[in-house]
């Protein structure tokens, strides 16, 4: 048998896999959307068992001799090396993990998404812990199993973010200590900007149909997805051809909804451009979730929240609550949708104190695995960190601790990602400035498309054909540079605080 024929039979096998990966995406949608109380049981049962399914799969010894075999020599194309290359990278990972390990991990992770539903309806840390404590050991044994050279942390970031390290993200965010949390405290100085109009009545399905609006202006492909209500924002994609978004609604606060639509339609676009020949293959899939983050960071804060980018929908805005907005110009708006104020929620809060949210995340998260943390007593630590970082007093768990979903997905990190994100989306942003030379005027106008063409040439197209910092190299001519995203923050910032 040729080459190009053992490459078919490996590609069948590949998209076999993706199909059941995807079947597991559709039921985590469904349960997250539509599942009822009484289904949760079953519904954790059958996760768990056709995750196994997939790793059997995945880490079958023939398999295996097959991707060794194609990643000899050289008749095939540079692509069809490059899937070969990284699907034996992850062929190797995932062999660590015996299919009994990943079972378990499921029926854990199950556990302690319904323990934290729980937990967090009943505003009670207590009910949760049981469920974190064996999610961390898991999460522990996992990083043994796979290995790393210097920080076990880092085993359990390469999922996320290859080849991130510890050491590398404890130098990045010295430099937010250093740079930004001083920035910060300059403007809690100045007065603070109106925003109270935001937090009037805003009825749930006026808010509904200016969210679709808002993502059709931006690109997203009806076609290809649709948008559905969940208790924390997300994106999840089965294919190229079907990505979902969902939203949340507080008609007491009109930013939580519009700015959930603009983040995740950012993630769904990413998702949308990648290229369906390669369904099931690297080639086909996202590079990191820092390059995925940047996506949504970028139409969030650089475009979402620009003055361009209200110009021509404002005054829609304005029409569609009057009464709400009366009195209200752009700029007023605009110095609104950018106040800066600590916050107790990560989703919620301001993109500067963003990444102090962030902050405390990857400290908690790597003092766990590292052991030098207990879940017992964690929610004290993080009300502590809380006071550090915010000089604020958490009310309770669910304003606290028990705000975020990850760790009860298991997605210990992950939230490193966020950070990464933001700066990455600074940097593609100001390239993006430069290469469209009118794209202000453009955005002005209502036209965002050019900007997700560029989006899609030089960044979605690709995949994982190029590790994050290879893209960023691509991309911008230099490696990720702390520098653009506070060049970015402090000439808006102080021009709406006058400092």
């Amino acid at each position: 048998m040729n080459k190009q024929d053992l490459y078919n039979d490996y590609t069948q096998t590949m998209q076999k896999i993706a199909d059941v990966v995807n079947t597991i995406a559709i039921l985590g949608w469904d349960k997250e959307v539509n599942l009822p109380p009484k289904g949760a049981r079953f519904r954790s049962q059958q996760v768990a068992t056709l995750s196994g399914i997939v790793h059997e799969l995945f880490v079958d010894d023939k398999f295996g001799k097959l991707l060794t075999r194609l990643n000899t020599g050289n008749s095939l194309s540079i692509r069809h090396k490059k899937n070969i290359s990284l699907t034996l990278k992850d062929y190797q990972r995932e062999q660590k993990l015996t299919k009994n390990f990943v079972i378990k991990r499921s029926e854990v992770t199950s556990a302690a998404y319904h323990a934290w539903l729980a937990a967090r309806k009943a505003n009670d840390f207590n009910l949760y812990k049981g469920a974190l404590k064996d999610l961390v050991d898991v999460k522990r044994e996992e990083a043994e199993l796979i290995g790393y050279k210097e920080h076990p942390y880092d085993a359990l970031m390469e999922e996320f973010e290859p080849d991130a390290s510890t050491k590398n993200l404890e130098a990045l965010f010295a430099d937010v200590r250093k740079q930004l949390v001083d920035f910060t405290r300059q403007i809690r100085k100045q007065p603070q900007v109106e925003d109270s109009f935001l937090h009037k009545f805003f009825p749930k399905d006026k808010q509904w149909d200016f969210g679709l609006e808002i993502l059709k202006n931006l690109g997203y492909d009806f076609d290809a997805g649709r948008q559905d209500i969940s208790p924390h924002p997300f994106t999840t994609n089965f294919s190229p051809e079907d990505v979902r978004v969902t939203t949340r609604i507080d008609e007491n606060d009109f930013s939580n909804m519009v700015w959930s639509c603009i983040h995740e339609c950012g993630h769904a676009l990413y998702e949308q451009g990648l290229p369906s020949s390669e369904y099931g293959l690297p080639l086909g899939a996202h590079i990191s979730l820092g390059i995925h983050e940047s996506q949504s960071r970028l139409y969030e804060n650089n475009l979402g929240r620009s003055r361009s980018f209200w110009k021509p929908h404002f005054p829609k805005l304005k029409k569609l609550f009057k009464e709400n907005l009366s009195g209200v110009d752009l700029d007023k708006f605009y110095r609104s949708i950018n106040r800066v104020s600590p916050s107790f929620i990560r989703t919620e809060s301001d993109e500067l104190h963003y990444h102090f949210h962030v902050l405390i995340r990857f400290e908690i998260e790597k003092g766990l695995i590292e052991g030098s943390l207990e879940v017992e007593g964690l929610d004290k630590v993080w009300n502590k960190k809380y006071k550090e970082y915010l000089d604020i007093e958490v009310p309770d768990d669910r304003n606290g601790i028990l705000q975020d979903i990850h760790w009860s997905h298991g997605s210990f990190g992950y939230f490193p990602t966020y950070s990464l994100g933001s700066f990455y989306g600074a940097q593609f942003f100001h390239q993006a400035n430069k290469e469209i030379s009118n794209l202000k005027q453009l955005t002005e106008e209502g036209n965002n498309l050019p900007l997700l063409t560029w989006l899609r040439e030089n960044i979605h197209k690709h995949g994982r054909y190029y590790t994050a910092e290879e893209l960023c190299k691509k991309v911008t001519g230099e490696p990720l540079n702390f520098g653009y995203f506070m060049d970015y923050a402090q000439n808006k910032f102080t021009e709406i605080y006058n400092i």
